[in-house]
């Protein structure tokens, strides 16, 4: 079979906001014209001599879904997934510098802030799929996050710190422009700030809300019953709908029901399968154990992605999809 060329994948970057800059290696922030009004560096990074901001994006919460592998199928990639506040900036560097040499800088710069490297490729070692994942997937840089086309040199970055204000997870693609553009490069960064969400802005569904939903739809949905990322431990937030949920199974000593996990389509099925049923299985534990229901009553299953409430196209669609749902058996 004859060698197939790679054709360069056409990548789309966005421009929003501007307003101050720190040097790749310095600490003084100075006023920067030329960046997206609004937007500046990251306190944990620096950027590349000379970069301007083309496109800039804060979100207060999020999960993060970060390439942790090469990738050659974008359907089951390798992925760090994370959340907490997510800042993403599009540099543009001007000039002649190459992907590796703005990468080398980078690399510099991160172990000198006590990051640890958990992944890094280069142009073809990235993989067939890589660059096409990060910036047209909506998985990992926002949809339209610029307007310029790149060729096959490009490099990635993934590290994280951890320390006494938590833990921070940066991920870099650095890109040559094509030649059929302006020519320089381009700096993808996204940070990650691990924190609590901010609680209490989903109404609690109590014993009759579930009853009544229970009766009517035979199912329902549960999204106060809260998970760290990929992990099956209950978060002490969840008690206030675990009480609920017992309270219920208390009231109604007849009622038998599943409980069922449910994930996004994020990172490999096999994975998200065994996620969603240990998470099922941990709150199955916690009403049997913590609230005496008897573990008759109770069986736990996961589904992983096989059954979406919404798209899992964009953060909104995924965010709904990975719930806890109570059925009747």
């Amino acid at each position: 079979m004859a060698p197939v060329d790679r054709v360069p994948e056409k990548i789309l970057l966005n421009r929003l906001s501007v307003l101050a800059v720190l040097p790749l290696l310095g600490a003084t922030a100075l006023a920067h014209a030329a960046d997206v009004k609004g937007s500046k560096d990251h306190p944990a990074l620096g950027r590349f001599a000379g970069a301007t901001i083309a496109a800039y994006k804060v979100t207060s919460f999020d999960e993060a879904v970060l390439p942790n592998a090469p990738i050659e199928d974008d359907h089951n990639p390798k992925v760090l997934k994370t959340e907490g506040k997510i800042t993403y900036i599009s540099y543009r560097v001007p000039g002649d510098k190459s992907a590796l040499e703005i990468t080398r800088n980078y690399e510099q710069a991160l172990a000198k802030s006590g990051f640890k490297v958990l992944f890094q490729c280069a142009n073809d070692d990235c993989g067939r799929r890589f660059a096409g994942y990060v910036h047209n997937m909506n998985k990992v840089a926002p949809t339209g996050f610029g307007d310029a086309s790149f060729g096959p040199p490009n490099r990635a970055i993934l590290a994280q710190r951890a320390n006494a204000q938590g833990t921070t997870t940066v991920f870099l693609h650095v890109m040559e422009a094509s030649t059929s553009g302006n020519g320089g490069a381009y700096v993808y960064e996204q940070v990650v700030d691990g924190q609590a969400m901010q609680t209490g802005q989903v109404q609690l569904l109590d014993a009759p809300a579930l009853q009544k939903a229970l009766q009517s739809d035979g199912k329902v949905a549960l999204y106060g019953v809260y998970f760290d990322t990929d992990k099956a431990t209950l978060k002490p937030e969840s008690k206030a709908q675990l009480d609920q949920m017992a309270q219920l199974l208390k009231t109604a000593p007849a009622l038998k029901v599943f409980i069922v996990g449910h994930t996004d389509n994020q990172g490999q099925f096999a994975h998200n399968q065994e996620l969603s049923q240990q998470r099922a299985d941990a709150v199955v534990k916690a009403l049997s154990s913590q609230y005496g229901i008897a573990a008759g009553r109770l069986a736990g299953k996961g589904v992983a992605s096989l059954a979406p409430v919404a798209s899992n196209d964009a953060e909104p669609g995924r965010a709904r999809n990975r719930r806890v749902e109570l059925v009747l058996q």
